[in-house]
């Protein structure tokens, strides 16, 4: 009887122990919104849905993603942030692990307000670069890592259906440029040397329409 009460009472510890654990691997959705209002909202909007061109949409974005982007503008141990922005670098000085989750968890959970596709001239080249590439030059199709409709694959390929195409733009030029290069195995960096700027423009354009 006294062991079958000593088994209950672990069982019972255990169960508890891993309920608290659970509860405390949970995003503060709380705190980040709190958060979004105070920090994030005059560029990227309370809700995620940026009103400006050169700062990205979060709304609906996944949240390993911008949970990834997050970590990779801190500055770890000492070392360089992965992805340099001193304004960036800056905001995130101050989250913790937690703050960072809690805010990717809260702006994946909000509703994109998408773009839209504004160049007719360029849909076609856009169309071409998206669905297929250029095998001859080594660009591949842009749907082979962010879908088909641009919904992307967490955590290291974004949602880029619906973004401002003037961001994914800036992206593309600056990954070229080698200004941004926290894309595992230099895949973007590759990729946009090979392309134009005409190129980038109407793939831009085109990722921006897509739904």
């Amino acid at each position: 009887m006294i062991k079958r009460s000593l088994l209950l009472s672990l069982l019972l510890a255990t169960g508890l122990v891993q309920a608290q654990d659970k509860a405390a691997a949970q995003p503060d959705i709380a705190k980040a919104k709190q958060t979004a209002e105070q920090v994030c909202g005059a560029c990227h909007g309370i809700d995620g849905n940026s009103q400006i061109p050169t700062n990205p949409k979060l709304a609906g974005q996944h949240a390993e993603y911008i949970n990834k982007q997050l970590t990779n503008f801190k500055s770890q141990d000492g070392k360089p942030a992965e992805r340099a922005n001193p304004i960036m670098g800056g905001m995130v000085a101050t989250l913790s692990e937690a703050d960072m989750k809690g805010l990717a968890a809260y702006f994946s959970s909000q509703q994109l307000k998408p773009e839209s596709a504004k160049n007719k001239a360029t849909i076609e080249l856009g169309q071409k670069l998206w669905r297929a590439g250029d095998i001859k030059r080594g660009i591949p199709a842009c749907a082979a890592c962010h879908g088909p409709a641009g919904a992307g694959l967490p955590a290291q390929f974004p949602r880029l259906a619906g973004q401002f195409a003037d961001y994914t733009e800036a992206q593309l030029k600056a990954f070229r440029a080698g200004e941004r290069a926290n894309d595992p195995a230099k895949m973007m960096r590759t990729i946009a040397l090979k392309m134009t700027d005409p190129e980038i423009k109407a793939v831009s354009d085109f990722a921006a329409g897509l739904r």
